[in-house]
């Protein structure tokens, strides 16, 4: 099975647990924007600390850099077989910057996964989260605001990803297991 990948959803979607999962059964990386962040600013390097520079302000990490840290990714051994991109693109600009790192590798994706999952279930299961976890930041109020700047931002990448034919919806209801089979049975049946 080809594996470039990228998956989107929704906070609250499940996509950390279903690229977790995803990606060990086909032994390919999961590649977190967040979890390259964390590494890069850890090591200290010069990617990280001009990261950490906007992190550490509150402020979104600009474009360039993101693509800077991720461009090192996907340069390192273990992406040879494939990967799983969450987090990354964000928007159009990174699709772009996405688009031109691979083709320098003579690589496009193979599919953009995207786990839907209705609004009012996304606010159950962020307010439960948020009461197991005691995060009390995260009210419904918050929760709503975030599933609104999700589907603004989210629906110009679907668009393009959907124009491309490699667009892939899967349904993420239900237990971890049912949405893990939907997903790899719509891998199989997309990628032949």
């Amino acid at each position: 099975m080809k594996a470039r990948f990228v998956m989107v959803g929704p906070p609250g979607a499940g996509k950390g647990t279903q690229a977790k999962v995803l990606t060990e059964k086909l032994n390919i990386p999961n590649i977190s924007t967040g979890a390259i962040f964390r590494s890069h600013i850890a090591e200290q390097t010069e990617l990280g600390k001009l990261a950490a520079s906007y992190i550490d302000n509150g402020n979104l990490v600009p474009d360039e850099v993101t693509d800077a840290l991720v461009r090192d990714r996907l340069s390192q051994d273990d992406v040879a077989a494939g990967f799983l991109l969450d987090g990354y693109p964000r928007n159009l600009h990174q699709v772009d910057a996405l688009d031109a790192m691979l083709e320098e590798r003579g690589e496009k994706l193979d599919a953009v996964i995207e786990l839907s999952i209705p609004d009012e279930e996304i606010v159950g299961r962020l307010l439960h989260r948020a009461q197991v976890e005691d995060r009390a930041d995260d009210t419904e109020e918050v929760i709503r605001h975030r599933i609104e700047v999700y589907h603004a931002a989210t629906a110009p990448l679907t668009d393009v990803y959907r124009e491309r034919g490699i667009l892939l919806p899967v349904d993420g209801t239900g237990t971890i297991d049912d949405v893990l089979n939907r997903l790899v049975s719509a891998l199989e049946s997309f990628l032949g």
